[in-house]
C-alpha cells in the first residue's frame, strides 16, 4: 500500500471524529487568543517587558524594541496569524503563519532562559503543528502531486552547461585580475578556483534541470 494512501486514510479517520474536530476548533481559538495580547504593545511600539538589560531576556527585548519598524512588523504578523486562525475559511493560512512564528519564539525562550514561558511556547508550537497536520489535504499536493513529464534534455547538457559556467568563472577571474579586485597575491590560483567552482555549479544546475518537473499536472490517484 502506498504511503500516500495510508496517510489519506489516517487523515480521513482522524478528521472524521468529533472529538478531534472539537479539539482542533478549540486549539485554533486558544492559539489565536494567545497571540493577540502580546501583539498589541509591539504594534503600538511599546516595550514588551520591564526586565532590566542585565537580564538576558530584558537585553534581548530591549534590542528588539530598538529595531524600529521590525518590532512593529512582528506584532502585525502575530495579530494577522491570530485573526486568520479565527475564521474557518482562512484558518489553514493562519496555521501556516502561526507555526514558524511560535517556533521561533519557543527557541528564543529556551535559549535565553525565559522561566516558565519556554514550556508554554513549546506546547503552543506542538498545538500549531497539530493544526498544520490537520490541513494535510491542503499540503498534500506539495508532496505527492507531480507533473506528467520532465524538462526536455539539451544537447550535451552534462558538458555544455558546466562548461558555460566554467567559462563564466574564467571571465570573472580575468576581470578580478584586470581591476586588481581584492589585491590577491596569486590571481592564477583564484582563477583556477573560480573555474572549478563554475563547473561544479554548472553540474548542479544540470542535475536540477534534468529532473525538473514540467508539463501538465498528473491527476490524483484514486484512494481505494
Amino acid at each position: 500500500m502506498k504511503i500516500e494512501t495510508v496517510l489519506d486514510q489516517l487523515h480521513a479517520s482522524v478528521t472524521g471524529r468529533r472529538f478531534f474536530q472539537l479539539f482542533t476548533v478549540f486549539t485554533r481559538c486558544i492559539l489565536a487568543l494567545g497571540f493577540i495580547p502580546p501583539s498589541i504593545p509591539k504594534i503600538m511600539h511599546r516595550p514588551f517587558t520591564m526586565l532590566p538589560e542585565t537580564n538576558p531576556v530584558g537585553a534581548y527585548f530591549s534590542a528588539l524594541y530598538n529595531t524600529g519598524f521590525y518590532y512593529e512588523f512582528i506584532g502585525w504578523s502575530q495579530i494577522a496569524a491570530a485573526l486568520l486562525l479565527l475564521f474557518p475559511r482562512t484558518a489553514h493560512i493562519g496555521a501556516a503563519m502561526f507555526l514558524p512564528i511560535i517556533l521561533n519564539i519557543a527557541v528564543l525562550t529556551c535559549s535565553v532562559g525565559f522561566k516558565g514561558t519556554w514550556l508554554l511556547t513549546i506546547f503552543m508550537s506542538l498545538a500549531a503543528l497539530w493544526l498544520n497536520v490537520w490541513e494535510y489535504d491542503r499540503y498534500k499536493p506539495l508532496i505527492f502531486r507531480d507533473r506528467a513529464a520532465r524538462a526536455r534534455p539539451l544537447p550535451l547538457q552534462w558538458i555544455m552547461i558546466p562548461l558555460f559556467f566554467a567559462m563564466g568563472g574564467a571571465g570573472m577571474a580575468f576581470t578580478w585580475w584586470l581591476i586588481r579586485l581584492g589585491n590577491f597575491p596569486n590571481y592564477f590560483k583564484i582563477g583556477v578556483g573560480l573555474v572549478i567552482s563554475g563547473a561544479v555549479f554548472g553540474l548542479i544546475v544540470t542535475l536540477h534541470y534534468r529532473f525538473m518537473p514540467a508539463g501538465p499536472l498528473k491527476k490524483f490517484s484514486d484512494v481505494p
